[in-house]
């Protein structure tokens, strides 16, 4: 089974990143949790991701397009490492191992909600979600530390599909 995946790897990468989007927007609009600056960082890595899955699942297809199929690999695998450095970046400052950007306030993608500003304009306090704090851990990990374990272990993988494809040469 893993093999089958490692030889599709250019389209489990695109996969894996349209799942991970999928979960990041399902933990907001199901779950509430408004994303913060250095969340919406993560996810624009696995926008990069999923772009780049599509493109190279057509270049290794073109004339010569298989001597590109390890690099297309590596190029996937190196994109999973920055999303793992941001992940970890974003982790360690939940657990206050270093301060997060001073502007980590964000009200997601689409500006300030209704609701939030509502509850302004009645006088209530509105807190932005703020990234030194996770406000959703499941066995003792945030969003942001299982993310970057998801990451690291998918930037591992497209190093064992970059190999694989290299050997086939």
């Amino acid at each position: 089974m893993l093999n089958l995946f490692l030889d599709r790897w250019r389209l489990v990468a695109l996969l894996v990143a349209a799942g991970m989007l999928a979960t990041a927007h399902a933990f907001e609009t199901f779950g509430g949790y408004a994303p913060c600056t250095l969340c919406l960082r993560q996810r624009e890595v696995y926008w990069t991701i999923l772009g780049l899955g599509a493109a190279f699942m057509v270049i290794v297809r073109m004339p010569g397009g298989p001597n590109w199929r390890a690099a297309t690999c590596w190029v996937l695998g190196l994109a999973f490492l920055v999303g793992a450095g941001i992940a970890i970046y974003h982790a360690g400052a939940e657990w206050k191992f270093w301060p997060g950007p001073q502007a980590c306030a964000s009200a997601g993608a689409g500006g300030v909600s209704a609701a939030d500003m509502a509850a302004f304009l009645a006088g209530e306090k509105v807190k932005p979600p703020a990234c030194d704090e996770a406000p959703w851990v499941f066995a003792g990990l945030s969003m942001a530390g299982w993310n970057a374990l998801i990451s690291l272990g998918l930037a591992a993988l497209s190093a064992l599909a970059a190999i694989r494809e290299h050997r086939k040469l």
